[in-house]
């Protein structure tokens, strides 16, 4: 056996040794004391292989959940806009946005004020972080702030109210959740540009 050889299986050996432990538990290849240079380059194989495969499975199952819930989050924003459309008010919108966010962020409660911002509480801003004064309050490590958060609704550059959230202790909702409540509310301002609902409001 050529030398080149002998020293590229003592380097599979050493790369393979911390896996052999990992491998004997999962597949039933016989060892001995002295594992040989072939069994370790096998073990090293099946080794690379069933975690590969392993990295799939995690992965199709996180692209599936992500695929339901992109799904779930485009549905709740066609129906907010066929909900528009065929509302007689912007109240009616806001109502329709008021619930959906109560299920999308699991929410306690949430109600939709019209009028000028008073107060400073904690809010949502466009890019799914939330604020307290001038500080980004990191929502996923430390949940939500202890009082009602604020989601302002815009529509081009005017202000017309604002959702009030009282959040559900305990769950926090991810960053796409989060988005899709601004998008929700960005939906509600256009409402006071429709002619129907203008009309009526």
């Amino acid at each position: 056996m050529s030398r080149t050889i002998s020293f590229s299986r003592t380097r599979v050996a050493l790369v393979a040794a911390p896996l052999v432990p990992l491998a004997v538990g999962a597949v039933p290849i016989p060892f001995r004391t002295d594992v040989s240079n072939t069994n370790v380059a096998l073990v090293l194989v099946v080794a690379v292989v069933g975690l590969a495969v392993s990295q799939l499975a995690a992965r199709a199952r996180t692209l599936k959940i992500l695929a339901i819930t992109n799904a779930d989050y485009l549905a709740r924003i066609q129906g907010t806009a066929r909900a528009a459309r065929s509302a007689t008010s912007p109240d009616a919108v806001a109502a329709h946005v008021r619930d959906e966010l109560v299920t999308v962020l699991g929410l306690r409660g949430c109600r939709f004020e019209y009028g000028s911002l008073v107060g400073r509480p904690p809010r949502v801003e466009r890019d799914g972080n939330v604020v307290v004064g001038r500080k980004t309050w990191g929502v996923d490590a430390l949940g939500w702030p202890g009082e009602d958060v604020e989601l302002r609704v815009f529509h081009n550059g005017r202000f017309y109210g604002r959702f009030m959230m009282q959040p559900t202790p305990g769950i926090v909702p991810p960053l796409q959740a989060r988005l899709l409540a601004v998008s929700l509310a960005d939906q509600t301002g256009a409402a006071f540009d429709l002619p129907s609902t203008h009309a009526a409001a």
